[in-house]
């Protein structure tokens, strides 16, 4: 039987995202997927399914859902707590609710996005490899947008051992979770105001009290920032070098100065070239302390080599795939 949820209430932005469609890039597609791929991949991990099935961002909180199967959930992100009958549940692990359950989205303070796995994922549609939702060409995800009151969303089959064993194992206990859980915040480093950088392209069209303020001072999040891109308040950077910049190819991470001097950083829906330049990349271990800012929040920036980019991301990987090897031990006798 598949598992089924209805929405009550979608909350200010709520669509279904995966890791994004990367094969379209010439052909002006954005990536699209979820913003904070980080707590995407936890979600999924704790329920048992692949890093890559399709999960439901929420923007914010104020949003509600009703199990119209038992179902099995879990959901990681800064953005909402889940709140079963009046009690919290605990994030980065998985939920077992019987049909008929009402489970809530309330705020959290610290972020902004919060990502709900079922097990086996959401059922729609792939577009192009992928069932990320892309608002501006109106496709993917559920009919192409956001998720409205009323809309029934349903879970594929489930085919991972590790799912059926979890499901197995909560059906008929007290408690609605087991009593392990992922541990987010060690995967995500202590101060989550310094966004590191990789120093790009156009670096050197800048002078030089640009470039250190551009390292130095804090910037704040405007309230015109959107999936496609942050916009920074800031002091405005000067360029040194006039000429203009071929439009040259542009992905999630990399920060353009405008020609007002203001920063952008490009964020999961942004376009696939652009022709202003780029003065730096964020560290893609960083990237979900970006998804998970909201407008008025601070940041800065820290200047790291390539290397120091890579050795983290790979030190990452790592980590997630002894979390994946840790659960599968878990439930599946070798």
């Amino acid at each position: 039987m598949s598992m089924k949820i209805s929405i009550i209430k979608p909350g200010l932005l709520s669509t279904i995202q995966d890791m994004g469609r990367y094969r379209y890039l010439s052909q002006a597609v954005p990536v699209s997927g979820v913003m904070d791929e980080l707590a995407h991949r936890l979600a999924n991990k704790a329920v048992g399914n692949d890093d890559h099935i399709a999960t439901i961002e929420f923007t914010y909180a104020d949003a509600s859902f009703k199990a119209e199967t038992p179902i099995l959930i879990s959901y990681s992100g800064d953005g909402a707590f889940l709140v079963y009958n009046n009690e919290l549940m605990p994030a980065e692990k998985p939920l077992f609710f019987p049909a008929g359950s009402v489970i809530k989205l309330i705020h959290n303070a610290i972020g902004m996005r919060t990502y709900l796995a079922i097990a086996g994922g959401w059922e729609v549609p792939d577009i192009m490899e992928s069932k990320s939702t892309f608002l501006t060409a109106a496709f993917g995800g559920f009919k192409g947008r956001a998720l409205q009151k009323a809309d029934v969303l349903i879970g594929g089959a489930i085919n991972s051992e590790v799912s059926k064993r979890i499901l197995e194992q909560l059906i008929n206990r007290s408690l609605p979770y087991p009593n392990w859980r992922i541990s987010r915040e060690s995967l995500l480093p202590e101060k989550r105001q310094t966004i590191r950088v990789v120093l790009a392209n156009e670096i050197n069209w800048f002078d030089a009290t640009s470039i250190i303020s551009f390292l130095t001072n804090f910037y704040t999040i405007d309230r015109r920032s959107n999936r496609m891109g942050y916009h920074l308040l800031g002091k405005p950077l000067v360029r040194k070098v006039k000429k203009e910049l071929l439009s040259t190819a542009v992905t999630p991470g990399v920060i353009q100065v405008t020609g007002s001097g203001d920063l952008v950083i490009l964020m999961a829906d942004c376009q696939t070239t652009g022709g202003y330049p780029r003065i730096a990349h964020v560290a893609a271990v960083d990237l979900p302390l970006c998804a998970q800012l909201k407008p008025g929040d601070a940041i800065h920036f820290s200047e790291i080599s390539r290397d120091e980019a890579e050795m983290l991301y790979l030190e990452r990987e790592r980590d997630l795939s002894l979390i994946t090897m840790a659960i599968g031990l878990k439930y599946i006798k070798i």
